[in-house]
């Protein structure tokens, strides 16, 4: 099925589906329209028995991921106690979804790309892919992308990550030895090794998998929840004003990617 801004491919004799966000020429930002199918596929596949391990990628090999578009207009709420996130239900488990989840990471990942990053089960990356959150740098809050990688890495390394902004990105080599990086390949082979993974994965009985998955997650769950509670708030007080936030970017409508 291909959707603009979207891809699955389902493999049927191997239980494999292949998301990839398809929007290379903006480096695979989501914009409205890729958040909704992403929240639609996570919830399709909850009842589709012929597949059973998912691999989650970006097109070309420049980026995997970088998080919102700019361009997206998010109307907001005048009270400064919410926000309306509209990344907060694109991932797998956002929608209930337990079927495991390995996410292959092409070049680079960063800001809302750690929403998805964040609810999969592991990451296989390629060597040059690299990771950072641009938050701070252009006013805004990191506060789901840093709940979300605080579940994956070293509480000082999610510190140090959040607050140098733009300033230093992670290398696929640093992401593998804190533990965020289950496996790193040689360039342009992760996809070919996530899949390989989701493969063997689908080939074990339905029901023990996703028992297992639901289990990893319980151990961390109640920390999750709590802390995510607190996310809107902090947001909505402590970002920046959007005609703000678009001078730091330099005028540029917000187009962090490339620096």
């Amino acid at each position: 099925m291909i959707t603009p801004g979207l891809r699955v491919e389902r493999d049927e004799k191997t239980g494999v589906a292949v998301l990839t966000l398809d929007r290379p020429s903006r480096h695979n930002a989501i914009d409205l329209d890729t958040a909704a199918q992403l929240t639609a596929s996570w919830r399709e596949f909850r009842y589709d028995d012929s597949v059973r391990a998912i691999v989650l990628t970006g097109s070309g090999d420049r980026a995997f991921c970088t998080g919102i578009d700019r361009g997206a207009e998010v109307p907001q709420p005048p009270s400064p106690y919410s926000i309306d996130d509209p990344l907060v239900a694109i991932g797998p488990k956002a929608n209930d979804l337990w079927k495991p989840v390995i996410a292959a990471v092409n070049g680079m990942a960063c800001g809302g790309a750690f929403y998805l990053l964040g609810e999969a089960e592991f990451l296989v990356a390629d060597e040059r892919a690299t990771f950072f959150d641009p938050h701070t740098t252009y006013g805004m809050v990191s506060a789901y992308e840093s709940i979300a990688m605080a579940q994956r890495m070293p509480f000082g390394e999610v510190a140090r990550m959040s607050l140098l902004g733009t300033a230093e990105r992670m290398s696929a080599a640093r992401a593998h030895a804190i533990g965020l990086v289950s496996e790193v390949t040689p360039d342009g082979r992760a996809l070919a090794a996530a899949v390989e993974c989701a493969r063997i994965v689908a080939g074990y009985p339905p029901g023990a998998v996703e028992g297992t998955v639901r289990a990893v997650w319980a151990a961390k769950e109640a920390a999750r929840t709590q802390a995510l509670a607190h996310a809107p708030h902090l947001v909505a007080l402590g970002n920046l004003p959007p005609e703000q936030q678009a001078g730091l970017f330099g005028g540029r409508g917000g187009d962090f990617r490339l620096r």
